[in-house]
């Protein structure tokens, strides 16, 4: 019974997906798409196979079928919406079949809007340059801001705790990344900068809560990256910490790519 009403809400949810083809795409192979995907799901129930799995993966597949035909747009936007589309099936179906898994229509939007960014800007950066140990850099620093924002807008590096109002120190962080990268116009030598400066910064935000906020920093009850410190504050000094470092490693390949610059720019 249990599988029956999983495989219905998902082929309703296919379904729905399909109708978001082109008309002439979908009269032609919504029908038949919709009931291979109802064969398989009920072939794998009767074999005591998982279903969720499968079902991100059709999802996924199809989400990025869908873009193909009905959005003709450059590589570099249609790359982070497929990234998009496949990362946030994953909340979708959490919030589906995890009952504790309690999201607002709005934080869909703010986490897909943050992936997409997040992907944007990277493909954006990165294209700048074939140098491989530059777009491993910029790889690394997108995916530490992005960790960074997740999980201050999740629950907070220190926590949800109103009295240590720290969150907004970390969208400065992200702030000085930006400005400085528009300084620096993107150069591997003035980004190497920029990421020391974000990680100096990132370290900067629990000396600040330290010094303003002693009290409630003696009494944290957890710090969010992802438990793998104890509720104090060192454990909170060393979940910025894991952020600094990747910083510091995004800057260390920055310099790596500026002297392959300077290297192929001698020769």
């Amino acid at each position: 019974m249990a599988h029956k009403q999983s495989i219905r809400r998902l082929r309703n949810w296919y379904a729905t997906l399909l109708r978001l083809y082109p008309k002439p795409h979908r009269d032609r192979f919504a029908e038949p798409m919709e009931q291979t995907f109802n064969d398989l799901l009920r072939e794998r129930a009767d074999e005591g196979k998982g279903l969720f799995g499968f079902a991100i993966w059709i999802f996924a597949e199809t989400t990025a079928g869908i873009l193909r035909e009905a959005l003709i747009m450059p590589k570099y936007i249609l790359r982070p919406l497929i990234l998009t589309a496949i990362i946030m099936l994953f909340p979708i179906f959490g919030s589906l079949y995890v009952d504790d898994w309690h999201w607002h229509w709005y934080s869909f939007v703010f986490a897909g809007a943050l992936v997409f960014s997040a992907a944007l800007g990277y493909e954006l950066v990165a294209r700048r340059m074939n140098n491989k140990t530059y777009r491993l850099a910029v790889g690394v620093a997108v995916i530490s801001a992005f960790a960074m924002n997740w999980a201050n807008f999740a629950v907070g590096i220190f926590g949800e705790f109103d009295d240590i109002p720290t969150k907004p120190f970390y969208w400065g962080v992200i702030l000085i990344g930006l400005i400085g990268a528009a300084i620096a116009r993107l150069k591997p030598r003035g980004m190497m900068y920029v990421m020391a400066a974000m990680a100096i910064a990132q370290m900067t935000v629990p000396v600040i809560a330290l010094i303003v906020w002693p009290v409630q920093m003696r009494h944290l009850q957890h710090v969010a990256f992802p438990m793998l410190f104890a509720p104090t504050v060192a454990g909170a000094f060393g979940a910025n910490a894991i952020y600094a470092a990747l910083f510091i490693g995004s800057a260390l390949l920055f310099r790596r790519a500026s002297a392959d610059r300077d290297a192929l720019t001698a020769a």
